[in-house]
C-alpha cells in the first residue's frame, strides 16, 4: 500500500473566526491565521484595507484615508454590511 505524503493545504489552515483583528495588541488577533493570505469580501467587493471584521455583527473596520491620531495610528471607521472572510 502506498502512502500519500503530500500535505493537504486546506487541512493545514485554521478555521477563520467570527471576529478577527490585524492589531497584535487586540484580544481578537490570532497570529496563526495571518501566516496565510486572508481575503475579505464586504458587500460583494474584495477589500484589502480591512483591519478588523466581525461576521455575525456585519461590520469591518478600515482606515479613514491618511488621517492619523496624535500617536500616529490611522483613524479607523466602522462600515456595516455583509462580511465574508476566506483564504485566498
Amino acid at each position: 500500500m502506498e502512502e500519500n505524503n503530500t500535505p493537504n493545504p486546506a487541512a493545514a489552515k485554521p478555521a477563520l473566526p467570527d471576529r478577527l483583528s490585524a492589531d497584535p495588541s487586540s484580544k481578537f488577533h490570532v497570529a496563526e491565521i495571518f501566516q496565510h493570505d486572508i481575503g475579505i469580501r464586504f458587500n460583494g467587493k474584495d477589500r484589502r484595507d480591512v483591519e478588523e471584521y466581525c461576521i455575525s455583527e456585519g461590520w469591518v473596520s478600515v482606515p479613514s484615508g491618511k488621517t492619523v491620531d496624535r500617536k500616529g495610528n490611522p483613524v479607523m471607521i466602522k462600515l456595516k454590511g455583509a462580511v465574508e472572510a476566506f483564504y485566498r
